[in-house]
């Protein structure tokens, strides 16, 4: 094990001439200051961003199957047994409401894109759909389609050598499948997420004479590369020499590890996110951590093109009006805060966030105040990347049983999301392990988004 600690310089409570100027700004001159004003004041004097130029997106997977008609497409007029307990709010966007446990995500609406008629969910308990835009069974014979973030990491590569392109933060959890960040498929180990997450953490922290004792291992490993370059290597070598290059960087690097490390947020920062605490309703799922979607930021901050997260347990077959009041309450906190920072920071036309489960939930409430599987639709919500925020995107019917307008694919969206990485999922392909090229997505960007 590497034993390291994070070595940071702290300051006063001083700010630096350049930093109060940027301050200076937005206080000198007006007589009263938005939220908006305080919120990039406080960016300014933390630095603002670092890596200005990358696209990327932020997938929270809502693990469990959210219940659609208790979040963004409530059904007042339908009968008891299907709208549930929840009334209807308004939004900031005239002729949106969505459920009364968003306030904040309501009073926000404008920046955001509601979509209320995904369907074609295969109907597993998995994160599949929800990274890749594939049903499980597509080219599953030669290793399954590969996860945005593995796509990313293979076409666009790092923005900083010293930092993965995919980050995965998912809690481990006791269903397995509810904390995958995304398969690498066909793609291979070479483009998978990097996890840090317990023991991984500890181990990436390097000391000052391990540092220079890990530089020297790394020019002995190029010397033997040197030897052996006219040698034949199989994929697998390759493959390992690759991980070898990769896990170098990070270990000789501190961005990744200060990009985890949210105690270099101010406590106003991290009070806005909350913490998700206490955790409830997580069985077997994830917890609710509202600090990840904090250390989302940060990370595509420091150059990370895909991060992945899964938020709550949302598989209510019972008391499912107590867990939307705690996981909903939570999301709103900390979804709202992510696209609060991302804007006043500069980041969010670059940043696409996505919040989504694999499937819906039923109409009818069962017995037990739950709501069970619903594969025939669900839903999604979407901020950022340039989007046309602001609207509702589909429809169902007056029981939220399917989508009576604009039905609305898994892989439709993944366009979307490719699009917004800059990489044209109509144009882009990658290679399967027979040579032949394999497009991105199985339809074009949603126009309404683009």
């Amino acid at each position: 094990m590497l034993n390291i600690p994070f070595g940071s310089t702290r300051f006063c409570d001083g700010v630096s001439r350049r930093s109060f100027m940027r301050i200076g700004t937005f206080a000198f001159g007006a007589t009263a200051l938005t939220q908006a004003d305080l919120l990039r004041a406080e960016a300014a004097q933390s630095g603002g961003r670092s890596l200005a130029n990358h696209k990327a997106v932020i997938n929270i997977f809502l693990g469990g199957g959210p219940p659609h008609q208790d979040m963004w497409d409530l059904k007042p007029d339908a009968p008891a047994e299907v709208r549930g307990e929840f009334r209807p709010i308004n939004t900031k966007v005239t002729g949106i409401q969505i459920g009364e446990t968003f306030p904040r995500i309501a009073a926000a609406a404008d920046k955001f894109a509601f979509i209320r008629s995904v369907v074609g969910a295969g109907g597993g308990h998995d994160a599949f759909q929800a990274t890749t835009g594939w049903r499980q069974d597509s080219l599953a014979p030669m290793g399954g389609r590969p996860s945005i973030g593995s796509v990313a990491a293979r076409l666009q590569g790092n923005v900083d050598p010293s930092v993965p392109p995919f980050v995965g933060l998912a809690e481990k959890t006791q269903h397995a499948p509810w904390s995958d960040p995304g398969r690498t498929g066909f793609l291979g180990a070479a483009y998978g997420a990097f996890k840090p997450s317990g023991p991984d953490l500890a181990n990436m922290v390097l000391n000052g004479s391990n540092k220079d004792q890990l530089a020297g291992r790394r020019q002995l490993l190029t010397s033997f590369d040197q030897l052996r370059g006219g040698l034949e290597r199989d994929g697998t070598l390759k493959t390992a020499d690759l991980h070898t290059a990769r896990a170098m960087d990070v270990l000789l690097s501190s961005k990744l590890v200060d990009a985890l490390d949210i105690s270099k947020e101010s406590d106003r920062v991290r009070a806005r996110y909350g913490d998700g605490k206490p955790y409830q309703f997580q069985y077997d799922g994830a917890p609710t951590v509202n600090e990840q979607l904090l250390m989302a930021r940060r990370l595509v901050e420091a150059g990370v093109r895909v991060v992945t997260l899964s938020y709550g347990r949302w598989d209510s077959h019972g008391k499912n009006f107590d867990l939307v009041r705690d996981h909903g309450a939570k999301l709103d906190q900390c979804l709202t805060a992510l696209v609060e920072d991302l804007d006043v920071r500069g980041m969010l036309d670059d940043v696409t966030v996505i919040a989504w489960g694999e499937f819906g939930r039923t109409p009818k409430i069962n017995t037990g105040a739950g709501r069970d599987h619903w594969p025939q639709v669900s839903c999604a919500i979407l901020a950022g990347g340039g989007m046309k925020t602001g609207q509702v995107i589909g429809a169902t019917n007056r029981l939220g049983e399917y989508a009576v307008a604009r039905p609305v694919t898994f892989g439709e969206v993944f366009a979307t999301l490719y699009h917004n990485l800059g990489l044209n999922p109509m144009h882009h392909t990658v290679a399967d392990p027979t040579g032949r090229p394999q497009h991105l997505a199985d339809g074009p960007p949603m126009p309404e988004l683009v």
